[in-house]
């Protein structure tokens, strides 16, 4: 059940669960329109109540999660509030609490996908990760301790652990293997053989890969912790021009090494491009959308991968993709760099594929005029318009 009075951002709260979940059943409440919920409204036959503070002006978000909370019985309940509340949010321990206006998608499902399992009080004692859902899960990996957990997503955990040997911090990536999936077997052994092939790559832009392993239940990878954040991060505080285009270059270097071997990102996105302290970057996550599978309305085809800002024309309408796939996405990113801004922008996940696929490549600024070609060879709609290789981009500047 999501409620608030902004219909914009309960349609986004649908957007996202039901990208994730796609046949969830999900009720939208509105309290201005309907009334502000009685006080004995328990909550039941919901799995979880999406709350947030917008309630009219007669009421306050936090009193309303204030009540929700005190009853011992309630279904699980993730709060989207301001600033001004968070310290009050706090004493009153929701399942989980985002500011509203700076919700991440994978973060969003991992709380969900917690707080669901919390409900149903799952301790697997069956695969690598036991423990309490709700306060942790705690994966069992020999040769390594177990610090935190940075994310995870319905088949895979992201941790930061110690080597035991070298006493290095490493991260560790978790597949678990889905017994009860035709085709995990094959996610399973693709995992580690696209892995297999990146760990034998020693690029500077490119995370290195210390260890792969496999065991009955799990496939682990441990790999260079990038403590510098990730692009995404850094663009928020902007991003002058020179650097920007240092960071095309090194981000069209390392895909240049790896679609040598044969692989392609798929999901290049600033998410999955990391910086160190040094200011370098290295290009993270590789394949790793392929092995999960992202469920989407938009085709019949088959499989779509990697995240719509950034979807080249043919991948977002499940089309075949190849090395020039990677190219729009990293000119995507490049003019996001420049600008601060994405190139499309879309109410819903199927209003910005359209974009990507029929409307104008947008214009740069003036005083970034020089880069307009580029950005027209990077996202043309049709592959064969685009630059053909990542060494191409280099040549080009």
């Amino acid at each position: 059940m999501i409620i608030d009075a902004q219909a914009d951002f309960r349609s986004l709260l649908m957007h996202h669960v039901t990208t994730h979940w796609p046949d969830a059943i999900i009720s939208a409440y509105d309290p201005t329109e309907a009334g502000h919920l009685p006080d004995e409204f328990s909550g039941a036959g919901n799995d979880l109540v999406l709350l947030g503070d917008r309630h009219g002006e007669d009421r306050e978000g936090i009193e309303v999660l204030q009540r929700f909370v005190a009853k011992s019985s309630f279904p699980p309940v993730v709060y989207f509030g301001s600033k001004a509340d968070r310290d009050a949010v706090r004493k009153l321990d929701p399942d989980a609490h985002f500011m509203r206006d700076q919700i991440n998608h994978d973060a969003l499902i991992v709380r969900l996908s917690d707080a669901l399992m919390a409900k149903r009080r799952v301790s697997s004692t069956e695969s690598l990760f036991v423990g309490d859902m709700r306060t942790g899960i705690h994966p069992l990996i020999k040769g390594y301790r177990f610090i935190t957990k940075l994310g995870a997503t319905e088949h895979s955990g992201v941790y930061l652990a110690e080597r035991d040997s070298t006493n290095q911090l490493v991260v560790l990536k978790v597949l678990r293997q889905m017994a009860d999936r035709e085709d995990s077997i094959g996610e399973f052994d693709r995992f580690l053989q696209e892995y297999e092939t990146i760990a034998g790559l020693h690029h500077p832009n490119i995370v290195q890969i210390y260890d792969l392993g496999v065991a009955d239940d799990h496939a682990h990878i441990a790999m260079e912790y990038l403590d510098g954040g990730d692009l995404r991060q850094r663009m928020v505080k902007g991003i002058d021009e020179k650097n920007a285009v240092s960071y095309l270059r090194q981000i069209a270097s390392a895909l240049t090494a790896v679609h040598a071997q044969g692989v392609l990102h798929r999901d290049l996105k600033p998410g999955n491009i990391m910086l160190r302290k040094d200011g370098s970057l290295a290009l993270i996550d590789f394949g790793l959308a392929k092995r999960a599978k992202l469920e989407n309305e938009i085709t019949d085809k088959g499989e779509i991968f990697g995240t719509p800002y950034y979807m080249s024309p043919e991948q977002g309408h499940g089309g075949s993709v190849d090395e020039r796939s990677d190219l729009y996405s990293l000119g995507v990113v490049f003019y996001e760099m420049l600008t601060g801004e994405k190139p499309y922008k879309a109410d819903t996940a199927m209003g910005i594929v359209y974009q990507h696929a029929h409307a104008p490549i947008p214009l740069l600024p003036a005083r970034l005029g020089r880069y307009q070609m580029l950005i027209n060879l990077m996202l043309a709609k049709e592959p064969d318009d685009r630059l053909q290789s990542a060494g191409e981009i280099e040549e080009w500047l």
